[in-house]
């Protein structure tokens, strides 16, 4: 009666299992029964029908419906003996809990070992385990076939599968060691056996109609091929193909667990395809494209997130699986980023395409936990992997032998390096800018790290010497984080921002030298190349100089100018800045709202006035200093037409006539050559004056009919604009016409 209280107690209430039809016709064909047909501890003849009478009474619909189906005989599994007792035993109790399962192992692996091997002493347990492998392996498959048809809610199935896979292991190991101990190489073994037979009994049972018992085959596969670390050749092919055909059941539960033994079965053939040219290499080509099929296409996101994270990482496999960051399910996207990545290795292996759209994407996700596990891989993650101390052991939490204690590991230590490093390869020049990613990663990264704030300064002359992209960067936003939880109360970082940033009048010359540098590298870009083309060292360095700026400038628009020297050294900076033709359009606008900030916020009376008069002061030193360069060309061009002149005089009649025709086609053609430098150059003045007038236009408010300056403006840069026939200027022009009604009425809006 052993097995039957087991097998009740796996059921949760009966005392016999109800197969269906192909379930009975299995263990029919494969169980072996002598020729009677009443099971072992069960009360045939009279006891049943009387207990079949008792409950007569008692008919439902159910009961009818169970009654009118055809009748299922359980097959007869013959007499019950000692080792079937003590192995249904060992189930019995390994379903109960998963604590006592070593124990359990323990005593099952003496059993094994009493059946399969030579006793040492011939006493008791001769007499008492008097049977041999075969009788062993047929009860451990007997248990097994009372685990299938156990559905999927009922815990104590995935116990025993446990409980299975646990005790392959083991004995597959301790069989390992015997036998390597006598011959020094690893053949078939009782374990290995007795896993065959496991596998050959559920691979017919892999494609029957109950869902259920499909279900456990295919779970119970699965479990031992991830549990074992060797099979054999031919179980190995016929569980790839059985597999592969599960991976397109309508069960879902069916098709991950069938996902799990082929990631594995996967894994190990693009291993052997790169140790060796072999036969398998079609074979692990068309697993991985069936399975990455799956991936991009299954319905179900348990199974999406199954192949996630068990598909082997391969440069083949990594861009489908790092597709997962926009997959539909939000568990599936939070494992990418929580699980995947991490154990993904070094960060820097990815593309830079690749770690852009993974923070791109991690960072905009529409669910919060996305967010947090984006922000932790790149604060905690990411950085580690820069300062080259991952795992990194404190030397009080070692062993005696010098090991590691398991679970203990130790972040490294702030290093400003491994921060501008880890800025470099997310390409902050481009991910820098107003909406790029890079600003929401610093601020996560400023908000779970406040060991880096209290490590950083910037008020050292050595920072702002040797300034960088990546450093000026780690400045502004730091600077934007502080000031931005001072808004929300916290006053403690605004007092630590002061300490650590220079104050405003450092910091606008600072600023100075940076502007400098800048024009120096854009006319150098202009002119500075062997061909007259420009320079394409000089260009990539104007682009990092231009950034530099920016967010310099970026910074200087949140400071506190109360203090008067500081004001006055950023109002002239500015001042001097947008009468620079060459600051580009970017640096322009930051310069314009930062002189506007500097002004003052007295919208009605002098503030706004004296700001538009400064604006309109530059745009015509612009205008003038652009302009003025065209009349140098012109008085030089003069002066070498004359020489050539003076020339031509002492010449005799005859060459004096051949030159004259040549003049006049090379006059013709310096000639068309001005005119098309002279339209380029007002092309030039007028956008980048436009340019100026518009981000003017966009920081004030003030009445326009009130201003002089505004109405000077429109009547001689703007209307003029709006008439051009240049597609630029024209669309330019209206966007200023546009800012210029919002300020107030244009009388002559009829005129264009």
């Amino acid at each position: 009666m052993e097995e039957i209280r087991w097998v009740s107690r796996l059921r949760g209430g009966g005392s016999f299992f109800v197969y269906d039809s192909a379930f009975v016709s299995f263990l029919s064909t494969h169980v072996k029964h002598p020729s009677t047909t009443t099971m072992p501890g069960r009360v045939a003849g009279s006891s049943a029908k009387g207990a079949s009478t008792a409950a007569k009474p008692r008919t439902s619909r159910s009961a009818r419906a169970t009654a009118s189906a055809p009748a299922s005989n359980i097959p007869d599994e013959g007499p019950s003996t000692k080792l079937r007792n003590h192995v249904a035993a060992v189930f019995s109790d390994a379903q109960k809990s998963n604590t006592g399962h070593r124990k359990l192992v323990i005593n099952l692996r003496k059993i094994q070992e009493a059946c399969c091997y030579e006793p040492l002493s011939s006493k008791k347990k001769q007499a008492e385990y008097d049977f041999d492998e075969d009788d062993f392996n047929t009860e451990v498959v007997r248990c097994v076939l009372r685990v299938l048809p156990i559905k999927k809610s009922e815990t104590v199935g995935d116990r025993i599968v446990k409980f299975l896979g646990i005790f392959l292991r083991v004995a597959s190991e301790k069989d390992n060691q015997l036998v390597a101990d006598q011959d020094g190489a690893l053949p078939e073994t009782p374990t290995s056996r007795l896993t065959n037979a496991i596998l050959n009994t559920l691979l017919q049972l892999l494609s029957t109609k109950d869902k259920i018992v499909r279900f456990r085959a295919t779970q119970i596969s699965a479990h031992i091929i991830n549990t074992l670390d060797t099979l054999d050749d031919q179980m190995f092919h016929l569980l790839r193909l059985a597999l592969l055909k599960r991976i397109h059941d309508k069960e879902s539960s069916v098709r991950m667990h069938a996902i799990y033994g082929l990631s594995r079965l996967a894994a190990e053939l693009d291993d052997d395809q790169q140790d060796e040219d072999s036969d398998d290499d079609d074979a692990s080509s068309g697993v991985l494209e069936k399975l990455l099929n799956v991936l991009q296409n299954d319905p179900s996101a348990e199974v999406r997130r199954a192949l996630l994270l068990n598909l082997p990482l391969t440069p083949t496999t990594l861009p489908y699986l790092l597709e997962r960051a926009r997959d539909l399910d939000a568990a599936t996207r939070r494992a990418l980023y929580a699980r995947l990545l991490p154990a993904l290795g070094d960060f820097r292996h990815l593309s830079l395409t690749h770690r852009e759209k993974l923070l791109r994407w991690g960072l905009r996700d529409r669910d919060e936990t996305v967010r947090k596990a984006t922000a932790r891989l790149f604060r905690e993650r990411w950085i580690e992997d820069c300062a080259a101390l991952p795992a990194a052991i404190d030397p009080e939490e070692k062993t005696e032998d010098g090991k590691k204690k398991p679970g203990v590991t130790k972040a490294a230590d702030p290093s400003l390096e491994a921060l501008l490093e880890l800025l470099e390869r997310i390409d902050v020049s481009n991910s820098g800018n107003t909406g790029g990613v890079a600003l929401e990663a610093m601020s996560e990264f400023w908000d779970g790290r406040p060991d880096y704030r209290e490590y950083v300064s910037f008020d050292s002359e050595a920072f702002w010497d040797e300034l960088s992209p990546e450093s000026v960067f780690v400045a502004r936003t730091f600077n934007d984080y502080c000031r931005a939880k001072d808004a929300q109360g916290d006053g403690r970082l605004l007092d630590m921002l002061e300490m650590k940033m220079p104050e405003v009048t450092k910091f606008g010359f600072l600023l100075e030298i940076q502007i400098n540098k800048l024009i120096e590298c854009v006319r150098g870009a202009a002119t500075g190349g062997p061909d007259g083309d420009g320079d394409e060292e000089m260009e990539e360095e104007s682009v990092q100089r231009e950034f530099i700026v920016e967010q310099m400038l970026h910074m200087a628009i949140s400071f506190d100018y109360s203090d008067e020297v500081g004001r006055r050294k950023m109002f002239g900076l500015m001042r001097e800045a947008l009468t620079m033709p060459e600051l580009p359009e970017e640096s322009t606008r930051l310069a314009v709202e930062t002189l506007r900030l500097v002004c003052g916020d007295d919208r009605s009376d002098k503030g706004e006035s004296d700001f538009c008069g400064i604006v309109l002061e530059a745009i015509a030193e612009v205008h003038d200093t652009i302009m003025g360069d065209e009349g140098d060309k012109t008085k030089s061009s003069t002066g070498e037409e004359s020489f050539h002149s003076a020339r031509s005089e002492i010449s005799d009649d005859g060459s004096a006539r051949r030159s004259k025709n040549s003049k006049r086609a090379e006059t013709d053609e310096e000639e068309e050559d001005d005119d098309e430098e002279k339209a380029i150059r007002e092309i030039m003045v007028n956008m980048k004056c436009l340019h100026i007038a518009q981000c003017m236009l966009q920081n004030i408010q003030c009445e326009l009919e009130q201003t002089v300056h505004l109405v000077t403006m429109l009547n001689n840069l703007v209307i003029p604009a709006v008439r051009s026939q240049e597609a630029p200027i024209r669309e330019r022009g209206l966007v200023c016409l546009g800012l210029c009604c919002l300020l107030g009425k244009v009388h002559n809006i009829a005129l264009i």
